[in-house]
């Protein structure tokens, strides 16, 4: 049941985590004729993937290192928080006039957008290769042949984003009480679950406001583009 759980975990997060990627491989072929689109999609996926699959094994390596453990636990709380605080902006994605283009741009913008990825799925893995390879394994196809499905899910039940930006701030906790040199400390002084609990609620409530305050101010620059005749 652990292992299921932690593999469902790394799909949820993966996939809340690729709704920008989703856009990223529909934006970059968007110029191309149907045919050519498909294996553009195709081959710069396969390529991203690829590059994916490498910095993750490489992450779950250096995690293992004192310290970089507790400093990859603050990043990632900074990731979860920043999952509810931003807004994709499609019209900053260069599509290209041809299929190595395309391919070209799929692959360069879907690595640098899956750093964030990376290292949020080493760490619910927490070193187990398996559980790593079958995550991504299940939740890579998704994305792909799913990306518009998982977007519309994301825009019209928020309460997907708000659960992976959760989990994410859940498993920095967890991270950061699990460092070999930082974690024995800590642990001596609160219990277990305060830390991971308090950073859960902490970027939660980050969420909620930045969200509340940044309709107020939309609503508030509407009015004044659009005065009352």
């Amino acid at each position: 049941m652990e292992f299921l759980l932690a593999l469902a975990s790394i799909m949820m997060v993966n996939i809340v985590l690729s709704g920008d990627n989703a856009v990223v491989i529909a934006m970059a072929s968007r110029c191309l004729p149907p045919k050519q689109q498909k294996m553009a999609i195709l081959w710069g996926s396969a390529g991203a993937i690829g590059l994916r699959v490498v910095l993750t094994l490489v992450a779950v390596v250096l995690l293992q290192i004192p310290y970089v453990q507790f400093i990859g636990g603050l990043l990632l709380v900074w990731i979860a928080a920043k999952l509810l605080m931003e807004d994709t902006d499609e019209e900053n994605i260069e599509a290209g006039t041809s299929f190595l283009a395309a391919v070209k741009t799929i692959i360069i913008a879907d690595l640098v957008m899956s750093l964030d990825n990376t290292l949020a799925i080493a760490a619910v893995a927490k070193g187990d290769y398996l559980l790593l390879g079958l995550g991504l394994g299940l939740s890579i196809p998704l994305i792909i042949f799913g990306s518009q499905v998982i977007i519309k899910i994301m825009d019209k039940f928020p309460i997907v984003v708000y659960a992976g930006a959760a989990l994410i701030a859940w498993t920095a906790g967890e991270m950061m009480m699990a460092d070999h040199k930082i974690g024995p400390v800590i642990h001596a002084a609160l219990p277990g679950w305060l830390i991971p609990a308090a950073i859960t609620a902490g970027v939660l409530a980050v969420g909620f406001w930045w969200k509340k305050n940044h309709k107020d101010t939309a609503e508030a620059c509407s009015k004044v583009s659009h005065p009352a005749r």
